[in-house]
């Protein structure tokens, strides 16, 4: 089983539209929204998460992924809203289970 956090810009009733194949959490439910990304990516590594899930375009710029033992899945769109993504969640799911366990970083392109 996988296990996912998603970043606080993904909709936390997005966890329940997921597959046996995945354990998914929100950062409230971990008590991490009040963490820098830093901080978070730390927590994120140390229980054990296997991605961390983001609309952030940003992140894996401004932090070195490389320390951390953990992939982040980068949600490409131009509407990061429950409605919309609730749809993209089978193309999700495709993305991480065809990725190589390699990557450290999974774009997911929900654009079209």
């Amino acid at each position: 089983m996988k296990i996912i956090l998603l970043d606080e810009n993904i909709p936390a009733p997005l966890k329940k539209h997921f597959s046996v194949a995945f354990e998914v959490f929100t950062v409230h439910d971990k008590g991490w929204q009040s963490k820098e990304d830093q901080e978070l990516l730390e927590a994120i590594s140390e229980a054990d998460f296997d991605f961390l899930m983001t609309a952030d375009l940003n992140l894996e710029y401004q932090q070195n992924l490389s320390k951390y033992n953990l992939r982040l899945v980068v949600l490409l769109t131009y509407d990061n809203r429950y409605q919309t993504l609730k749809l993209k969640v089978p193309v999700i799911e495709a993305a991480i289970l065809d990725s190589d366990a390699a990557e450290k970083i999974i774009r997911v392109d929900l654009r079209n």
